[in-house]
């Protein structure tokens, strides 16, 4: 089942680009018809058309149908975009503050200077 619709699916997206295929196969089917009853030139004795104009109308018209229908295809595509941004309600929360302080500050001069915390690498000549 799954296999048929796969098939059937991929038919109808090719169909549109066969059309003018069906036409001409559509007029080679009944060109005696057209070329007797509908050709503009079926009057004259030597009638060399046997139908070829009606054929080009038909394509024209086929054409211009496919043009208009493209034309339809790109209105729809241009939509209006809407951005649509998630809103979050934030709540201001409060720091809590601990009583216990880790370092001291002081605006006082410095009265020594520890050197051992940090030794700068020592270069081997």
């Amino acid at each position: 089942m799954k296999r048929f619709f796969v098939i059937f699916l991929s038919c109808m997206l090719l169909v549109p680009s066969f059309g003018s295929f069906f036409v001409y196969t559509s007029f080679k089917l009944n060109q005696e018809e057209i070329s007797k009853t509908i050709c503009v030139q079926r009057k004259m004795i030597f009638n060399s058309c046997n139908g070829r104009c009606e054929l080009q109308k038909s394509l024209k018209k086929y054409a211009d149908n496919e043009k208009r229908m493209q034309n339809n295809l790109k209105e729809k595509v241009e939509i209006v975009y809407i951005q649509n941004t998630p809103t979050a309600n934030y709540k201001l929360v409060t720091p809590i503050e601990s009583g216990v302080t880790i370092f001291s500050s002081s605006d006082e001069k410095p009265i020594a200077v520890s050197n051992s915390t940090f030794h700068p690498p020592s270069c081997f000549i």
